[in-house]
C-alpha cells in the first residue's frame, strides 16, 4: 500500500488483504503504481543485497513509500527475468523523482573465479565496507510518472550491476569496488517476460483467472496489491507437486487455502483498472514453489553419482524465507523423488534418471545444516521425499557443423559455467557416447540450422538428455545467433575517470575516445553471451547510436547521489554534454543494444553513464 500522510485502504477477503480501489475521507483519490525490478548483470554468480525502501516525491513535494517492507534480493536473477515488484494503490499526481536505498549489511555476492563460484567482499570508492547506499532518479521531464485515478501505470526500475561495479581481479582476494546505478521509468505495457509471486486469494475457472495478493522475491509477510491473473486453455499448471492444462490447473488451485505462495511467469496484461492484469503461461503453487516443511535450491547439476547430484551455483531458500548462495551442495534423490519438467504437463517416464549433466534444476528437500541454508560448506540437501523440477538450460557454443534436426558445437557455458565445472561421465549410453565439451550434439527437432556458417555464436536453450541416454546430449526449444541477443558494452576509466571520454557526442549517437590516457586496459568490450570482443580489436571505435523507434529508450546519467533519466537521445545529449564540462569525470559506460559488425556500429536502447564519485 502506497503511504501518504497516513492514508491506507483495503479489502480484506478471508484473512487475505486485496488492495483495491480506494478513497479517503480527505477525498485523496487513487491509482495503481505497477512496479517492475531488472537488472543489467556484471558478471555476477550472485549479487544478494536489501532493498530497503522505495519513495516518490510528487510534484508538490508530497512522500510517497509505496515499499516500506525491507525485500531481500538476488539481483543476478533479475537478469533474464523481471519481476513483479508491487501493484500499489497511491494519490493520484504527478511524480518527478524516486529514492531507493540498497543496504550491502546482509551482502552475499559471488563471482566465478576460474570456474569456481567465489564469494568476494565489496567495498565503496574509499575502500571501506559498503554498507546503505540511497539512490535518487530524477524522471524524464517529458515522461514523469503521472498517476490518474482508477487506472494502473508501470514504473520500471533496472538496477545496473553492469555500471556500478568493478571486480578487482588483481586484489588478493578478490573484491568488488561500488557505485551504485540504477534507472527508473515509466514504461509501456509489452511482451517482456517476468515473474509474479504473490498469495493466493481466490480461483475463477467462470472467467479463467485467479486472484492474489503480491508477494515478491521472497518475502513472507507483506502484501503489495493485487493482482489478476489470466489464463489459457494452454497455461502450464504445477501445484503441490502435481501438473495439470488450462481449466484443470484453475480447478485445482480452487482447493488451495487462502495465502498459498504461488508464482506466475509471462506478461503484464491490462492496466485499465485499479488492480492490473497478468497473462500467465505458467503457474507455480504450493510445494511446487515453496513450503515451511522444505528447503528449496536452485542451481546446476555438474555431476551425478548415483543417487548423488553434485548442484553447482546453488541458491538456496530456507523454509524460514532466508536465502544464500552455495558454490556446491551435493543433493540425494532416490525413486520416491518426484521429477516434473517445467512447462510439460503431460511428460510421462520422469525419474530422478531425467536429470543429467548441465541440467538447471529446482530441489525440495531437508537441509542437512540449521538455520537452514546455512553452514554451507558443508551444506547437503535429502531430496529422497521431495521434488524436483526440470528447468530450461540455456547453452552457448560456436557452430561445429548443422544438418535440418541436429547440430555440434563446441561449447562455452551452461548456465554461465564453463565446461570445466562439469563431469559428464555417464551421460552417454556407454563411456564412448558421454557428451563431450567440443562436440556438444544438439537434437534441434522442427529447427533448421543447416544455413548457419560454422563458427557462428549461438544460444540455445532446452533440456539436457536423460542420464545415460546421450547421444544427442541436449534438446534445443531455441536456437539464437547471439547476435540477434542483447548484447552489451562496457566500458571503465581508470585513475579517477575520464573528463573528455568521447571523441564526439550528440543527439545520434556517440564515440568512445579509444585513445583517452585513462582508459581501462581489459575492461574496454562488447559482451554476447560468455564472448567478449574488446573494441581495440575492431576496425575502429565503434559509433554507439541511440535507437529509434523503440518501445523505451533509457538513456541515464549521474552518480550515487543524483541520476537523471532521459526516454528522448536529444534531451540526454545535451544533459550529458553540460556535465562534461571539466569538473564532472566517467567513471562506466554501458550501453545494452546491438553490434553490426559491417557498420561498427552499436544500436543502444539502454545507455548508463556513471560519473565518478
Amino acid at each position: 500500500m502506497g503511504r501518504l500522510l497516513g492514508a491506507s485502504c483495503a479489502l480484506v477477503l478471508g484473512g487475505a488483504v486485496l488492495l483495491s480501489g480506494c478513497s479517503s475521507n480527505t477525498n485523496i483519490s487513487y491509482g495503481t503504481a505497477v512496479v517492475t525490478m531488472s537488472d543489467v548483470n556484471g558478471d555476477f554468480a550472485s549479487y544478494i543485497v536489501d532493498v530497503d525502501s522505495i519513495t516518490l516525491t510528487r510534484s508538490d513535494g508530497a512522500i510517497v513509500e509505496p515499499l516500506a517492507t525491507p525485500q531481500v534480493v538476488d539481483l543476478v536473477k533479475l537478469h533474464d527475468l523481471n519481476e513483479l515488484v508491487e501493484a500499489p494503490a497511491i494519490p493520484v499526481g504527478t511524480y518527478t523523482t524516486l529514492s531507493l536505498t540498497l543496504d550491502y549489511s546482509i551482502a552475499d555476492i559471488t563471482v566465478n573465479i576460474n570456474g569456481v563460484p567465489t564469494a568476494v567482499p565489496a567495498y565503496d570508492t574509499s575502500g571501506n565496507v559498503m554498507s546503505i547506499s540511497t539512490l535518487t532518479v530524477t524522471f524524464d521531464p517529458n515522461n514523469q510518472l503521472v498517476i490518474n485515478p482508477g487506472v494502473s501505470t508501470r514504473l520500471a526500475i533496472d538496477i545496473n550491476l553492469a555500471a556500478s561495479n568493478t571486480i578487482n581481479f588483481s586484489a588478493s582476494p578478490v573484491t568488488v569496488t561500488v557505485q551504485p546505478f540504477m534507472t527508473a521509468t515509466v514504461a509501456p505495457l509489452d511482451q517482456t517476460v517476468m515473474r509474479a509471486r504473490g498469495i493466493f486469494v481466490i480461483s475463477q475457472p467462470a472467467s479463467s483467472d485467479f486472484v492474489f495478493n503480491i508477494r515478491p522475491f521472497i518475502d513472507l509477510s507483506s502484501a503489495l496489491g493485487a493482482l489478476t491473473v489470466n489464463t489459457t486453455s494452454s497455461t502450464y499448471f504445477s501445484i503441490n507437486g502435481a501438473s495439470y492444462t488450462g481449466a484443470a490447473g484453475l480447478t485445482a488451485m480452487q482447493k488451495l487455502q487462502i495465502s498459498t505462495p504461488i508464482a506466475a511467469y509471462g506478461t503484464l496484461g491490462s492496466f485499465a483498472t485499479i488492480t492490473p492484469t497478468f497473462n500467465a503461461t505458467e503457474v507455480y503453487a504450493g510445494s511446487s514453489l515453496e513450503t515451511p516443511l522444505a528447503d528449496f535450491l536452485t542451481g546446476t547439476v555438474s555431476a551425478v553419482n548415483g543417487d548423488t547430484l553434485t548442484v553447482t551455483g546453488g541458491s538456496c531458500l530456507s523454509r524460514a524465507g532466508t536465502p544464500a548462495y552455495v558454490a556446491s551442495v551435493p543433493v540425494t534423490v532416490s525413486s520416491s523423488t518426484l521429477v516434473n519438467q517445467d512447462g510439460v504437463a503431460a511428460a510421462t517416464g520422469l525419474s530422478t534418471n531425467s536429470i543429467s549433466v548441465g541440467q538447471l534444476i529446482t530441489v525440495g528437500g531437508q537441509a542437512s545444516t540449521q538455520p537452514y541454508c546455512t553452514g554451507t560448506v558443508s551444506l547437503t540437501l535429502d531430496a529422497t521425499q521431495g521434488l524436483v523440477r526440470l528447468q530450461p538450460t540455456r547453452l552457448w557454443g560456436t557452430l561445429n557443423s548443422a544438418v535440418p534436426g541436429s547440430l555440434s558445437l563446441n561449447m562455452l557455458t551452461m548456465n554461465d559455467y564453463e565446461p570445466s565445472v562439469f563431469n559428464f561421465a555417464g551421460t552417454g549410453t556407454d563411456a564412448a557416447n558421454d557428451a563431450v565439451p567440443t562436440s556438444y550434439a544438439v537434437n534441434t527437432g522442427a529447427i533448421d540450422a543447416s544455413g548457419t556458417a560454422p563458427g557462428t555464436l549461438l544460444a540455445t536453450v532446452g533440456f539436457v538428455t536423460p542420464f545415460g541416454s546421450a547421444p544427442p546430449d541436449f534438446t534445443a526449444s531455441s536456437v539464437t545467433p547471439g547476435t540477434s541477443t542483447a548484447q552489451v558494452l562496457v566500458v571503465e576509466w581508470e585513475n579517477g575517470g575520464a573528463a573528455s571520454p568521447f571523441s564526439s557526442l550528440s543527439s545520434s549517437g556517440l564515440v568512445v575516445d579509444l585513445t583517452n590516457a585513462n582508459l581501462s586496459g581489459t575492461i574496454r568490450y562488447i559482451a554476447t553471451g560468455p564472448v567478449k570482443t574488446d573494441l581495440t580489436t575492431l576496425p575502429a571505435s565503434p559509433t554507439v547510436l541511440f535507437a529509434t523507434g523503440a518501445p523505451l529508450l533509457k538513456l541515464a546519467l549521474g552518480n550515487t547521489t543524483a541520476i537523471y533519466v532521459y526516454n528522448g537521445a536529444s534531451a540526454f545529449a545535451t544533459k550529458l554534454a553540460s556535465a562534461l564540462n571539466g569538473t564532472n569525470l566517467v567513471y562506466r559506460l554501458v550501453c545494452v543494444g546491438q553490434y553490426d559488425t559491417p557498420t561498427n556500429t552499436f544500436t543502444a536502447t539502454e545507455v548508463a553513464v556513471n560519473l565518478q564519485e
